[in-house]
This record gives C-alpha cells, structure tokens and sequence, in this order.
C-alpha cells in the first residue's frame, strides 16, 4: 500500500500497488501527450520562423543584387556618356582649331578649303557613325545586360521557389519524423508494459516456486532436526561417540572383504603414552611394506549437552596420538559444529595447523580411507621407481666409491711407506754422519793418545826436574835413600 496525498484538499488516502502503478500510467501518458504536443508546436513554430527567416533572407539578397545591378548599369551608362562627351569635346575642339586654321590661312589656303572643308566634314560624318555606332552597341550591352538581369531575378525567383519547397519539405519530414519517435516511443512504451507484465508474472511465479521449495526445505529439515533431536535424547554423551564409532566400523567392515584385504582397522587399546586415538588404520602391500597408516578419531555430542565443544579442541591431542602411534595422517570423524559450512561443505584440510591432518564427517568416513590410499599406491609406485633408479645409482657410486677407496687407500700406504723409507734414508744419512763423526773422533782420540803416549815415554826424572832444583835435590835424596837401602 502506498499513501497518497491530494494537491487540493491535502488528505492522504492510501492506494493499492495496482491503483498505484495505473496512476503512475496516467501520470506518465498524459506528461508524454503533454512534451509531445509541445514538442510539435516547437517544431512548427521553428518551421515558420526558418520559412520566414528563408524569405526575408532571399529577398534582401535579391534586393541587395537587383541595387547592385542597377548600380553597376548606372555606372556603365554614365561611363560611356563620359567617354562620348569627351570624344564629342574632342572633335569641337578639333573643329575649332581647323576652323581657326582656315580662317588663318585662308589666304594661303584658298586652294584647299574646299577640300579641307569636305574633308572635315567627311571626318565629321564618319564621327557621327562612330558616335552612333557607339551608342548602338552600348544600347546593346546594356539591353543584354538587363535580359541578363532579368534571367538572375528568374532563376533567383525559382530558387526561392524551390527554397520554399524544400522548407516545406523538411518541415514535413521532420514533422513525419516525430510522428515516428512518437509512434516508436509509443510502441516502447507498450512493449514495455508488456516486459513489465511478463517480468512481474514471472517473478510471482519464481517467488512462488522458491516459497515452495523453501517450505519443502524447511519441513524436511524440520523433520531431520526432530528425528536427530529425538534420537539424541535418548543416547548420553558417550553412547553418541560410541554410536559414531559403530558406524564407521560397520562401514568400513561392509568393503574390508573387497576393497581392503591387506588392511588392519582396530580400535587403538595402547595408552602407555598418556593418550591415545579411537582406530588405527594400516595397510600394507604383498612384500609387508606399510603403504598407508591413519589415525581416526571419532567425536560427537548431544543437543543438550553443556558445554559445547569444537573440533579444534581435539587437533593436538590427534596429533599427538599420531605421532606417538607412528601414523602418517590423522583424521578426525565429527558431528561436532552441526552448523559450520566448512566443515559441512566437504573434506577440510587443517594441514596448515597440524602436519597431514584432515577434518570429515561421517558420510566421507570411507571416501577419505580411498583418497588417501589410493594416493599412497600411486606413490608407492613411484617410491619403488625412485628406489630402483636411487639402488642402480648407489651401486654405481658404491662401485666408484670402492675404487676411489682403493686409489685413495693405495695413496695413503704409498705415501706412508715414501715418507718412511724417506725418512730411513735420512736416518742412515744421519746414521752415516754421526758414525763418520765418531770413526774421526776416534781417530782424533787415537792421534791424541799417540802423542800422549810418545809423551809418556819422553818423560823421565831429568825432564821433570829440569828448571827446578829442588825437586831435583828431592829425588836425588829418594834415590840415595833407595840406594842405601838396597845396599
């Protein structure tokens, strides 16, 4: 409803959308008659001023020429009058010299007066034909000049007339031309209520459909929200996660025998370390190659429960359970934060948190353990490739490692042995100089003990008391004592 109020009595009475829009209608074709109306007398108003402004125009041209016309035709006559009245002077004054000429000598020239006479009045008739002649052919220029005149004011005349007529003309088209914009805007107009109408029918019936759709959404929610609700109140807390639990072991036992023969999924019973997860999921290939291990934890709550957990409260402990498990990725199975996108919307990824961690729900339970090992078999079969090229490269390196081993060994004990049998030569050298030292040490001692001994036998009494008489006085007492003894 939309409330209108009266330029007369200013009372506000209220209207309908319907009685709205047809008074918006009226309002807009009357404003439409109104400009187009104004517009067509704007346009034969401008019509008649250019017809108008075209006339007086072309006659105050054709005016303003005729003026000049008669003008330059004035000046034309008045020029040859001039040229004719100077020619006639001239000739007067011609006369007149002859004549005084004549009337000088005419007592010498008796003889010839006559003929002089007639002479001049030869010249004088031959100018009169020239004079006459003349004014012919200016009567003539000028008779062609006005029929000239006269052919411009005809063709100016027609000018104006087809002037006219091409006024007429355009005042006609430009009058048929806004027939048209007004025919063409017309018919806009009405395609346009037409487009209005079907728009405004369609989007009734759009609205309805999603009014519809919605109300099934909602009632199908509701009755989800009711199912749920009632089968939350009659779980606990703890029969909530281990329903979860339930769930995934059930499902995951319906593809064991198919899709997952070699795999191990058991509940996780080792708490030596404090904690630990719910299930414990490893697969391994035909040689006993652990291909994939994955730590699932299951969390879920009820609806009246109060204090409301989030799934970020469990990501370390999950974490550290796969750590200390030695599993390669952890994921968490929640109902938890019903009403999150993010984690309704799919696999989240939390890998930015925790190192190979992933957030599911229960529907993805089984698409997640597929991902997973399916890319863990595509990497085993490039693990086993690398490992193959990396066994072929470490047994050519082991081979090159193996003879440089060699070199370098065989190096290093010939190095050895060239130092030591370096360093025995030396020593012998040294050996050889301390034995030469020593043999002429030796021999220097023998030298010594020679001379010594040649001393020893040069030495007597007599030497030893040579210079010193009283040792000698001492020994020649000794030997006279000696002496008598002995006698």
């Amino acid at each position: 409803m939309n409330d209108i109020k009266c330029p007369h009595c200013h009372k506000i009475f209220k209207v309908d959308e319907a009685g709205f829009a047809d008074i918006i209608k009226q309002v807009r074709d009357h404003q439409f008659e109104e400009e187009l109306q104004s517009r067509l007398d704007l346009a034969e108003k401008e019509k008649e001023n250019a017809i108008k402004l075209a006339e007086a125009t072309l006659k105050n041209s054709i005016q303003n020429e005729l003026a000049d016309k008669e003008k330059e035709i004035l000046q034309i006559r008045a020029a040859h009058e001039k040229v004719l009245a100077e020619r006639l002077a001239e000739k007067e004054n011609l006369l007149a010299n002859l004549k005084s000429k004549l009337e000088n000598a005419e007592t010498e020239k008796k003889l010839s007066v006559s003929e002089a006479v007639k002479n001049v009045e030869k010249e004088k008739d031959d100018k009169e034909r020239e004079i006459l002649r003349l004014k012919a052919e200016i009567e003539r220029n000028l008779t062609e000049q006005l029929s000239h005149k006269d052919v411009l004011i005809s063709q100016l005349q027609t000018k104006l007339e087809n002037a006219d007529t091409e006024k007429r003309l355009s005042v006609t088209e430009a009058v048929q031309k806004i027939e048209r914009e007004r025919d063409e805007y017309a018919s806009k107009v009405t395609l346009k209520e037409t487009e209005k109408e079907l728009l405004e029918k369609s989007l009734n019936e759009k609205h309805l459909a999603e009014l519809k759709a919605k109300e099934d959404i909602i009632r199908h929610k509701d009755e989800e929200i009711a199912f749920r609700k009632d089968m939350k109140l009659k779980l606990s807390t703890k029969m909530l996660g281990e329903s979860l639990e339930q769930h995934c072991e059930i499902e995951f036992n319906k593809l064991r025998s198919i899709a997952f023969q070699n795999a191990y999924f058991e509940k996780d019973n080792d708490a030596r370390t404090g904690s630990k997860g719910d299930y414990i999921y490893r697969e391994t290939d035909d040689a006993g190659n652990e291909v994939i291990s994955i730590m699932f934890e299951m969390k879920n709550e009820g609806d009246e429960t109060a204090t409301k957990k989030k799934n970020e409260d469990f990501f370390r402990e999950l974490d550290k359970d796969r750590n200390d498990k030695k599993c390669e990725y952890a994921v968490l199975v929640t109902l938890l934060e019903a009403d999150n996108e993010l984690y309704n919307a799919g696999i989240v990824d939390v890998s930015h948190k925790y190192q190979k961690m992933y957030v599911v729900r229960p529907q993805f339970f089984i698409p997640m353990i597929t991902l997973l090992r399916n890319a863990a078999l595509n990497s085993m079969k490039v693990k086993a490739e690398l490992a193959f090229i990396k066994n072929q490269n470490i047994d050519i390196t082991n081979f090159e490692d193996n003879i440089n081993t060699f070199k370098e060994g065989f190096a290093r004990n010939y190095e050895l042995a060239s130092r030591k049998f370096k360093t025995a030569i030396e020593e012998i050298d040294k050996t050889i100089i301390h034995l030469q030292k020593t043999k002429d040490a030796l021999l220097s001692s023998e030298n010594n003990l020679r001379l010594a001994n040649n001393k020893a036998d040069d030495l007597s009494i007599k030497k030893l008391t040579k210079g010193n008489p009283t040792m000698a006085a001492k020994f020649e007492e000794l030997k006279n004592s000696t002496g008598n003894e002995l006698m």
